[in-house]
C-alpha cells in the first residue's frame, strides 16, 4: 500500500465540464490553455489529470503529527518543517485586523524530481473573521497595483534530503524517530508562531504578540507568573505543554488522509443531467423550489455550482484537492470571480509563473465546527498558487498566493434550502455551509 508520501509525489486535479452556452464574465477575458480557471469553449478538450482528494481523521496516536514524521494535518498547531526560520514580523499577521493569524491545515507535498524539494510542506493560515476574508476576496483583485492585504497567506517551506533538522534516512515510526535539534520557542498562548517577546517579570513565557500576552495574563498567567518567580525553577504543572493551544482557540487537530477521485464510482452520478442534484419531491414542486428551477435554466453561476456539487457528491467527504500536473485546473464553485491568467500573479522571489496546487473545500468549516454566527467563515473554495519551478530562494517561508472564491449572500440562501429538503446528509452539509447556517441547528 502507498503511504501518503508516496502518493503526494504524483498528486493531481480536474476541471469542470465547459458548458456551451456559458457566458463570458464581463470583467476579465477568457484565460489561455492551462491558466487559472476556465477554458474558452473553442478550446479542445484536454485528458483530465489524476486529483487527489484529503479527508480529515481523527489520529490514531498524537506523536505521528509531529514534524519529522513530516504529517499532513489540519487544525492544531503546525508541525514546521523549518522549526527555527518561522515567518515573523506582518506576514505572520492578517493584513486587515492585524491579528496573529490561525493555523488551517498544511500539505506534505515533495516534489520528486527537485533535489532542493525532497521535504517539501504547504502551511495555510487564515483569519478567523469574515469581514476580512470578504475584505480579502475584494483585494485580491488589486494585486498588479501592488501588493495586496490579505487575510489568507500560504507559506511553502522545503529542505534538501541533507539539512540541519532532519536525518537523511526515512523515519522508521517505531518511536526512535527523533529530529536533529530543537525548533524555536513558540508562542505559549497560541503554540503557531515564534515566541519573541518574553514576560518582563517571569522571563519564562513567551508570545508571538502583545494581544497574546494580555490573553494569557488574563486566563492564568498573572498567577502563574508569581509562582515562576518565588520558584527557583520553572515548575513543569505551571506550563504542562509549552506550544500547546488552548481548545477554544485553536481548530480541532486531525490527520489528512489521501485517496485518488479515481477510486470513487461516480456511475451513480447522472453528469448529462446536472437538474439532477436536486431530487425533486413527489407531486408538484413548492413556490420556493419552482422558483429557483426556473433562475437555474438562465444562471450560469447556478450551473456552474450544480456542476461542482455533482463532482464534490462523489465522495462529499473530501476538504482537499491536489493536483500539482500541467494541465490541472481548480474546481471552480462559482462561474463569476474566477481568476484570468492575469489575475495570477508571478513568483514574488524568482518572478516565474505559478501553477495550481490545490485546494480547500467549505466542508472543512464542518469539521472544524464552525458555527452559525454573523462573523462566521463561510466560503466556496479557496485556491492555492504555488511557483512552478518551487524555487529554492535564500527565504525559509515563501509566501504563495491563494485566491477566495465566496458565495453571494442574495440568492444562494433559497437555493440552498430548497436542495436541504431532499439531498443526503454530507450534501446537506456541504448546502449548509454555502447558504450561512448551521445545519445541526435545524
Amino acid at each position: 500500500m502507498e503511504s501518503n508520501a508516496e502518493k503526494l509525489r504524483g498528486l493531481t486535479i480536474t476541471s469542470l465540464d465547459e458548458e456551451d452556452d456559458e457566458p463570458e464574465l464581463p470583467h476579465r477575458s477568457p484565460p489561455a490553455s492551462g491558466g487559472a480557471g476556465y477554458e474558452d469553449d473553442d478550446e479542445e478538450e484536454e485528458e483530465e489529470a489524476e486529483v487527489t482528494l484529503g479527508f480529515l481523521e481523527k489520529p490514531k496516536h498524537p506523536g505521528l503529527l509531529l514534524r519529522h514524521l513530516f504529517p499532513s494535518k489540519a487544525g492544531g498547531i503546525p508541525a514546521w518543517l523549518d522549526p527555527v526560520n518561522l515567518p515573523s514580523g506582518n506576514s505572520r499577521c492578517c493584513g486587515f485586523c492585524g491579528e496573529p493569524l490561525q493555523f488551517v491545515l498544511q500539505i506534505y507535498a515533495p516534489i520528486e524530481d527537485n533535489a532542493a524539494s525532497f521535504h517539501r510542506t504547504l502551511f495555510m493560515f487564515m483569519c478567523p473573521s469574515m469581514a476580512c476574508l470578504l475584505r480579502d476576496q475584494h483585494d485580491q483583485w488589486k494585486h498588479r497595483q501592488g501588493n495586496p492585504c490579505r487575510s489568507v497567506k500560504v507559506f511553502r517551506c522545503q529542505l534538501p534530503r541533507s539539512n540541519a533538522f532532519y536525518s537523511s534516512e526515512p523515519p522508521k515510526h517505531n518511536d526512535s524517530d527523533k529530529p536533529l535539534c530543537p525548533g524555536a520557542p513558540v508562542c505559549h498562548w497560541c503554540g503557531t508562531w515564534k515566541g519573541d517577546k518574553i514576560c518582563s517579570s517571569c522571563k519564562k513565557a513567551r508570545y508571538c504578540s502583545e494581544k497574546h500576552q494580555t490573553l494569557h495574563w488574563r486566563s492564568g498567567h498573572k498567577s502563574d507568573c508569581l509562582q515562576l518567580i518565588s520558584s527557583s525553577e520553572a515548575s513543569s504543572s505551571i506550563f504542562p505543554a509549552v506550544g500547546k493551544v488552548p481548545a477554544s482557540k485553536s481548530w480541532p487537530e486531525y490527520e489528512i488522509a489521501i485517496d485518488y477521485e479515481g477510486a470513487f464510482d461516480s456511475d451513480s452520478c447522472d453528469e448529462s443531467n446536472s437538474k439532477s442534484l436536486v431530487m425533486q419531491r413527489p407531486g408538484k414542486p413548492d413556490d420556493m423550489m419552482q422558483s429557483w428551477m426556473d433562475q437555474f435554466e438562465a444562471d450560469a453561476d447556478n450551473k456552474c455550482w450544480a456542476s461542482f456539487q455533482e463532482r464534490v457528491s462523489r465522495s462529499p467527504k473530501q476538504v482537499l484537492r491536489y493536483c500539482r500536473e500541467e494541465n490541472a485546473k481548480p474546481l471552480w464553485a462559482l462561474s463569476a470571480g474566477c481568476p484570468s491568467n492575469a489575475d495570477i500573479p508571478s513568483c514574488s522571489y524568482c518572478r516565474g509563473p505559478l501553477c495550481y496546487e490545490f485546494q480547500i473545500m467549505p466542508q472543512l468549516l464542518y469539521y472544524f465546527g464552525v458555527k452559525n454566527e454573523p462573523d462566521s467563515l463561510d466560503w466556496a473554495t479557496i485556491v492555492v498558487y504555488t511557483c512552478k519551478g518551487s524555487c529554492d530562494q535564500n527565504v525559509s517561508y515563501k509566501e504563495e498566493f491563494a485566491w477566495v472564491q465566496l458565495y453571494p449572500t442574495t440568492t444562494t440562501r433559497s437555493v440552498g434550502r430548497a436542495m436541504l429538503s431532499s439531498v443526503g446528509p454530507w450534501s446537506q452539509m456541504l448546502c449548509a455551509r454555502y447558504i450561512g447556517f448551521d445545519l445541526l441547528d435545524h
